[in-house]
């Protein structure tokens, strides 16, 4: 793991545990978030749409077996997901954006069902500059609602009824590849989400980004 990112959110979690440090720890994680969305951003400037939409490693096991408009789509996807039906109780920024018509997109779940083939024809599929829309709407909606977040809920569980309504919207998929994450995500408590979906979620993927970037092209993309 990036070793400057990895400082960050450690920091940020210390932070989050105390009353006193939790408008630091938001503001750290912010810059953290703000840092990995402007390298997102640099790798589609720095990649053509065949490039964002390939799969270099196809075999391997990790993420970056994936590609990169995949990526951003899936870290945006579960983070709509966890900040609004989870945690806010209201709806998500895809639903309430039009946000399917707009990105092309065949799906409305995380995309985790997707294996080998199928990922690469998702992503050919999507509109790139709609997307990149949509997860920067996301990226602001998320920040906006934690700002507003006491640190008095930041252990509270997910209610049942909020896992109820996640199930009626077929946003995750009942593929074994993916109906895990109900179970995971409902398991947390809103420090939780905002320790994975919301931070280390972010970096292990553009992480593997990076890798795909790397593979592509024989320099780091300008400003990295």
């Amino acid at each position: 793991m990036n070793k400057e990112w990895s400082e960050q959110n450690k920091r940020m979690q210390a932070q989050l545990k105390k009353r006193e440090t939790y408008p630091a720890g938001l503001d750290t994680l912010f810059n953290l978030r703000g840092e990995l969305f402007d390298t997102l951003c640099l790798l589609r400037d720095s990649l053509n749409r065949g490039e964002l939409c390939a799969m270099p490693f196809p075999k391997a096991a990790g993420y970056h077996s994936k590609t990169v408009a995949y990526s951003v789509w899936h870290i945006f996807r579960i983070e709509d997901i966890a900040a609004h039906t989870l945690i806010a109780g209201d709806e998500q920024v895809f639903f309430a954006g039009g946000w399917q018509q707009q990105t092309g997109a065949p799906i409305i779940t995380t995309g985790n069902e997707l294996v080998g083939a199928q990922i690469a024809d998702f992503s050919q599929k999507l509109d790139i500059d709609a997307l990149y829309a949509y997860a920067a709407a996301v990226k602001a909606s998320t920040e906006e609602m934690l700002k507003a977040l006491p640190y008095d809920l930041l252990k509270q569980k997910i209610a049942p009824e909020r896992e109820a309504a996640l199930r009626a919207l077929h946003v995750v998929s009942t593929d074994e590849n993916a109906a895990w994450l109900v179970d995971y995500w409902c398991g947390k408590d809103i420090r939780g989400l905002i320790g994975m979906p919301f931070s280390r979620h972010w970096i292990m993927h553009t992480e593997a980004s990076l890798r795909i970037y790397n593979k592509l092209k024989p320099k780091q993309p300008e400003g990295k």
